[in-house]
């Protein structure tokens, strides 16, 4: 594989192998574990928290929303606040702090108190997760350890969105919503133990200053963006709550890299998006997270409004996603040191188009065996693909760069699942709407075709594009 000279040069404070540090991984993936099942958990638990806590139906979409608010718009300054404060200090209070909104958000006795909870998950979540990965690759600087490592962080972060959907299904069916938000208490708990003993305390990076009007300029971009797709779906693209945060988020992005290119310590260092292995991972995680995250919200619409499942069956019938997701962990992770990175982020979104197109063949009349359960299989496959390929090549020899180039990954996935469910589920509306027919299941289903079809042929280009930007040449 062709390297650049920093590829090959080890971070600062990799010593020789920590003998905790399988220990250290086990700790870091059980946090990121606790953030990705909190994407998913809460939509299947919704209709029980609008019922119990009297929301209405346009403040109940907010309880998604706000989470995805505070998580993708503050990742960036997550990334710099793990070199400001040191990477274990912001391990630890993003997984107390995480823990604390999540007790607060389950005792919520009305709305305010629940959407403050669940904001405060994601700005704590922001904070948790640029750590876990800079810490990933700080412990894991050999490539052959490196390459099993991400693999098993990659089946983690991979298979929380489909456990999110088992966990909401069985715990707001047996107990309470509320243990939708207490779950997280145990595990932070494990987590936090865990980042104690085993992560070393690593020496904060010396001369890093804040970039304010970067932190500024890219929180209030990426919170607009998340916040305009998010309002696409119940208010219509030529909505101003749509078009308005979209244009504003667009420009304050735009404003943004200008700032980067002209202060002394930006917050996102141009390189680290310039350099085209960590270009063409950041947009081939975009483009996933578009595909990916429309199909999970297709599919459990699917499986519970026109197959009639229960939230607890349907989230079992995720469980395949999972499956699809440990095979292509274990194909990829032998391969990361030895491969051009095209040639593995390229057949992981192949895989995905794949699946998308199979969900666009789907009928009402066809059945889980084999047809739905194929395109989790594949979904799942190319998404750890794709992920562990990502995340391992976004932090490879990044250095002092580390925690902020492993932000980007995760604002590349939010971004994307923002984007697809707001236009997928845009197109998927539009085309059930004009299909005439006398069923409505039938319609609706129609509406899914054309949008996972269209969303095949996106990955299929995105595919193809990612190939070029990764392509051998002048970084």
């Amino acid at each position: 594989m062709t390297t650049t000279s920093s590829s090959t040069r080890l971070p600062d404070d990799a010593a020789p192998p920590d003998p905790r540090r399988w220990w250290a991984l086990a700790a870091v993936a059980t946090a990121q574990l606790m953030i990705g099942i909190d994407m998913t958990i809460m939509n299947i638990a919704l209709p029980s928290i609008q019922r119990d806590l009297h929301l209405s139906d346009p403040t109940r979409q907010w309880v998604v929303t706000l989470f995805s608010l505070g998580y993708g718009g503050l990742l960036l300054l997550g990334g710099r606040m793990s070199d400001l404060v040191g990477r274990k200090r912001t391990l630890m209070v993003g997984l107390i702090g995480f823990a604390v909104a999540s007790a607060f958000g389950g005792a919520a006795t009305g709305p305010a108190m629940l959407l403050t909870g669940r904001a405060l998950q994601g700005v704590f979540g922001a904070l948790l997760t640029p750590a876990v990965l800079a810490t990933l690759a700080a412990t894991f600087p050999a490539p052959a350890e490196r390459g099993r490592a991400f693999g098993i962080y990659g089946t983690v972060i991979g298979s929380s969105s489909g456990l999110g959907v088992l966990l909401g299904g069985v715990l707001t069916d047996y107990l309470d919503w509320r243990w939708c938000m207490y779950v997280n208490l145990p595990i932070a708990a494990l987590a936090t133990i865990g980042v104690s003993r085993a992560v070393r305390p690593v020496p904060r990076v010396p001369g890093v200053r804040l970039d304010v009007a970067g932190v500024v300029l890219s929180t209030a971009g990426l919170m607009a963006l998340v916040f305009g797709f998010a309002r696409a779906e119940p208010d219509g693209w030529d909505s101003p709550y749509t078009f308005g945060p979209l244009v504003a988020g667009a420009l304050a992005l735009v404003a943004f890299v200008r700032v980067q290119t002209r202060v002394k310590g930006p917050l996102l260092p141009l390189r680290v998006v310039l350099d085209r292995r960590r270009g063409g991972s950041y947009l081939a995680v975009l483009s996933l997270a578009v595909g990916m995250f429309a199909a999970l919200f297709f599919l459990t619409f699917y499986l519970q409004d026109v197959l009639g499942y229960s939230p607890v069956r349907a989230g079992l019938a995720f469980l395949p996603l999972t499956v699809g997701l440990m095979v292509g962990v274990r194909a990829v992770s032998p391969l990361l040191a030895r491969v051009p990175v095209r040639w593995l982020l390229c057949p992981g979104l192949l895989a995905v188009a794949s699946g998308l197109a199979l969900l666009g063949l789907l009928r009402t009349d066809s059945s889980y065996w084999p047809h739905a359960l194929l395109v989790f299989l594949l979904v799942g496959l190319g998404t750890g693909w794709v992920l562990v390929t990502a995340n391992s090549t976004a932090t490879l020899g990044a250095g002092a760069d580390s925690a902020v180039a492993g932000a980007m990954v995760m604002t590349s996935q939010q971004v994307g699942a923002s984007l697809g469910t707001a236009l997928l589920s845009t197109i998927a509306g539009t085309a059930a709407a004009h299909y005439h027919h006398h069923e409505p299941a039938e319609a609706v289903v129609h509406g899914f075709n054309v949008a996972s079809l269209g969303a095949a042929g996106f990955l299929c280009l995105a595919a193809l594009v990612v190939s070029l930007i990764t392509r051998p040449g002048r970084p």
